[in-house]
Formats: structure tokens, sequence, C-alpha cells
């Protein structure tokens, strides 16, 4: 079996043979990694083989089992393989890495193979204006403050005093895709680099057990993406990161917020940002548990399986420890938040969305790609959005401005006034800030009218859209701007493009197109009017042809 070293420390070190939980990659391909499920003979083969489970599906050739004989158990029916050990790397130190990307110089036979091909067909040899200089400041150590060492088999720090005095001013490191699991290593590679303040180990896979881990004073941004971390983890964590201001645990599988000694996370008074996208997280009441970072600014949960959002009662959570709460003596829940992405969830309901006006400084809001915000589903337009949040500036991205908000608020109103007749109590329950609105912009109620309706009255219920032909079959045509009574339905304004456009043959389709929104909306109910859709004055449609 071959071996990567005649060393068995730790530190300086991997150790030489191949043991099952070791993470490898294999040979040439550090992208292709895996780890050692099994180690000894296979019947039928001679010598030893390495079982190894690889990390990402269709690597392998089997589940671990071989002509009928299990000798361990794949995550899937095809990801893992028994591979010889010259065929396998255990890793290499953060020194050698940093030699291997910094330092490496190109072969005369690869600047050979750098040209172009002139007009006559032959080759004319590249030069790269101002190559030996990037390559020298790289190559000075000492000098970065920035290095990216990702995908290149780091499996252990090295000597911390060698690690120290080559790169005594690096800030930044990106340790991705590597072969790193102990947390020891890593505790010992940010001591070995006194000025780091932010390190990336997303995709190693690090082990559930963390010991011997010392105080990472300067560390303010931790990016832990795929690498297995559960909360529980971070709990242990948190005791060595009392300065860190970010925290990335996306793609780790958490199901839950576990806080050790309480109901609520206490602790992790800089914490600025959390990013949970892309986990498993279902229950709105395992965020609540969050409630209480009194620093939070910001916090991604795009992509989880949340159904439903509340505010959080602030007689219903534990009050902060005096240990980790600041001296002031009240507090509210999610008190400095003012970003929350809740894109890519299964949100249906308008309740969760009223109940984010609750939150106190809440201006920064993602919904997109929730069944609420999906036409298609029974969700509803930007503008409904803008008008029920009432302290939104940004939404899915796109500023919200002074004049989309009137709009929207005015649409808004018009849209409930049209649609809405029961009791005054069930238009409050269902639309909390529909009396606010109405007097904010002057709206009375619609009063029944006695007097037969003639040009003045016909005129006062006429709004202004612009027409615009986007069908590549229609040609080029001028917008035109009409005036249509608000009752009129989108079927009537199909059949009036047809004449407007002069289209024979053409079946047009209908669009919304709103100021902040990426995409146009459908108008797809030919039975909907125009004030039952919300649009107003100025409003642009767009004309197009259904293919």
């Amino acid at each position: 079996m071959q071996s990567t070293s005649n060393s068995s420390d730790p530190i300086g070190q991997p150790e030489t043979a191949f043991r099952v939980g070791q993470r490898v990659h294999f040979i040439g391909q550090p992208r292709r990694i895996g780890t050692v499920k099994y180690v000894g003979a296979v019947e039928g083969y001679s010598g030893n083989w390495i079982g190894v489970d690889w990390d990402a599906d269709g690597e392998g050739k089997h589940d671990g089992s071989h002509n009928g004989i299990r000798y361990f158990t794949g995550r899937g029916p095809n990801t893992a393989s028994f591979v010889r050990p010259h065929n396998l790397s255990t890793g290499i130190s953060l020194l050698e890495a940093l030699e291997t990307r910094y330092r490496t110089t190109s072969t005369k036979e690869e600047e050979d193979e750098m040209y172009v091909l002139s007009t006559r067909n032959k080759r004319v040899s590249i030069e790269l204006l101002g190559k030996d200089k990037i390559e020298d400041k790289l190559s000075r150590f000492e000098e970065l403050m920035s290095a990216s060492l990702s995908y290149l088999g780091v499996s252990f720090p090295g000597y911390p005093d060698q690690v120290r005095s080559k790169l005594p001013n690096l800030k930044e490191l990106d340790l991705t895709g590597n072969l790193l699991a102990d947390w020891e290593d890593v505790g010992i590679i940010c001591n070995s680099l006194p000025a780091l303040t932010a390190l990336n180990l997303s995709n190693n896979s690090m082990s559930p057990d963390i010991t011997s881990m010392p105080q990472l004073s300067n560390i303010r941004i931790l990016v832990l993406n795929q690498t297995g971390v559960l909360w529980k983890q971070v709990e242990v964590l948190k005791e060595s990161l009392p300065h860190v201001e970010e925290l990335h645990l996306m793609g780790n599988e958490l199901r839950e917020i576990s806080p050790v000694s309480s109901t609520v996370v206490q602790g992790f008074n800089s914490l600025r940002l959390l990013n949970l996208e892309n986990n498993c997280i279902s229950a709105w009441d395992e965020i609540v548990k969050l409630s209480q970072l009194p620093s939070l600014e910001q916090l991604f949960l795009n992509d989880n399986n949340l159904n439903h959002v509340w505010y959080p009662d602030c007689g219903k959570l534990d009050e902060p420890d005096d240990g980790y709460e600041s001296h002031e003596k009240t507090f509210r829940p999610f008190k400095s938040l003012h970003g929350l992405s809740l894109g890519g969830n299964n949100i249906e309901d308008l309740e969760s969305v009223d109940s984010l006006n609750s939150f106190p400084n809440l201006m920064d809001i993602r919904l997109s790609d929730n069944p609420v915000a999906d036409l298609a589903k029974g969700g509803v337009p930007r503008f409904v959005f803008i008008a029920r949040l009432a302290k939104v500036e940004i939404l899915n991205g796109s500023e919200v401005s002074p004049r989309e908000r009137k709009e929207s608020e005015i649409r808004y109103v018009r849209l409930v006034m049209s649609k809405f007749h029961g009791p005054p109590e069930e238009i409050r329950r269902l639309h909390p800030r529909f009396d606010e609105l109405k007097k904010i912009h002057g709206i009375e109620d619609e009063k029944p009218s006695t007097v037969t309706p003639g040009p003045q009255k016909m005129a006062s219920g006429l709004i202004s859209i612009s027409l615009k032909c986007v069908g590549a079959s229609m040609g080029e045509m001028p917008p035109l701007v009409k005036k249509l009574p608000a009752t009129t339905t989108v079927g009537k304004l199909k059949n009036l493009c047809e004449s407007f456009f002069k289209l024979k043959s053409i079946k047009p389709i209908l669009y919304l197109q709103e100021e902040g929104s990426p995409l146009p909306t459908l108008l797809d109910d030919d039975m909907a009017s125009l004030i039952e859709l919300g649009i107003g004055n100025e409003s642009t449609i767009l004309v197009d042809e259904l293919s």
C-alpha cells in the first residue's frame, strides 16, 4: 500500500496508512473527493483495496457491495468504488497548497502552446504582459492578504511556526473543497495566521465532534456551507468565536435550531448576518429561536420548507441571560433585523406577509418563488405586496420608489373596493392596511349614484393605459395610449387590441408591465376587469401573440 508520508505527526504530516473515515481524493482529480469506508482485501482480487464513498452522486460503480458481498454501505446505488491505494491521495499541507497555487511557473512546453493563428494560418506566440511582475508579487507570501486554496487537497495545516512566518498578513483564506475534517486542524490554522479575519471551509466534510478549539478572537466571517455542520455544533463553536459577524451555513440539511441552555439562541453578540439558505427548516418556531440575537441585521432563509411566518410574542420568550445581553432592560424580537430573505419556500398565506409589518426595522424582503407570489398558484402581484408591507424599501431585490409605493397603494385600495363588499370588520381582517391607506390617499367609499350615467360620470371612470405591441410577427407599431372604462375585462381588451392594431389571424395575449418587477405579469383571466386586477392610470400593457 502506498503511503504519502513517513511521519505520523498529526500537525506536520498526515498518517501513512489509510483508515476508515479518512477524507481522500483521486490522484490528479482533486475535485473527486470521498470518504474511506473500508480498507482490506476484496474477494477474488489480490492485494489491498480502499473502499471509497464519493461525495458526488454517480462517481462510483456500486453501493459498497461486490459480487454479493457487502463491504460497506454507500450513500447511494452508484457512489462507491474500490480503489488501489496508489490511486488515492490523503492530501497535502496548507503551505504545499500555497506553493502549488502561487509559485507554480509555466513550463516552456505550456508556453509554446499559448498561440493564435494568423491570417495565413501560422502560429503566433502570445506573451502575457506583466506576467513576471504578477508571479513575483504572488510569490511573496509575506505580502499576501488574501489566498484561495480551493480544491487542492489540503488535509492538514503543516508546522504552525512556518505558516505564521510565511503568512503574517493573510486576512482572507478560502479552503473550499479540501480534505479537512478535524476541528483541531482548523484551530491550528487560525492560530497560525494572526491577521486572519475571514475563513471559508465550504465543501469540507467536518467532524461532528468539536474538541480543543482555541479562542478565535480575530475571525469575523466564517463560511461553513455544505460541511454537515448542524446547530448543536454551532453552539459549541460559539464559545470560540466571540466576535464573528457573518456565519454561513448553507446546504447542511439543518432542520432545527437547538440552543443549549434556553429556548432561544444566546450569545453571538456581534453576529450581523446569518445565512441558512438551502436547508430543511420547515417550522417558523425554529427561526423564532434566533429572535434575541442583538445585532442580527440580515437573515437568509431562501430555499427551505417554511410555510408560515409570524412575529413572536415577547411574553412567550425567555429573557436573555445577563451574561449575554447588553445593559438594556427591555428587548424586542428581531430588533435589529432589516433584511429577511424568504424566497423559494412554501408560504402561501397573506397573513404571513402582513406579519412582516410587526418586525420593527424590516425594510428589505424577498418573497419570490413562494406560492403567495406565484400568480399561477393563486398568488398576488408585486403591487399588493408593496401596499400590504408598510415599511418595505426593497422587495425581491428591486427598490420600491416613492412613486411606485403611492401607485401600488392606490391600486390596492381600488382593487379591494371593487372586489369586497362584506362587513367592514371582515374587510379589515382580510386587509389590515385598507382603512389606513384610504385615509393616506384621501380615497372615499363609492356611493350608489342616483344620477343617470352621462358623459361626465363616464369620464370619471376611465383610466389611461399604454398598449405596446411586442409580438414577433406584429411588426413595429408605435405604442397606443387609450382611455378605457375601469370595468373593461381582459377578454374585451384583447378584442379591442385586435381592432386597434389590425391583427389579422393573430390571437393576442396580454401582460402587465410593472415598475420594479423583473418580468411582466400574464393577464390570463378573460373575465377579470382592469380595476379588479389593480390596473390604474398610466399602466403599460404588452400585447404579445399566442404561439
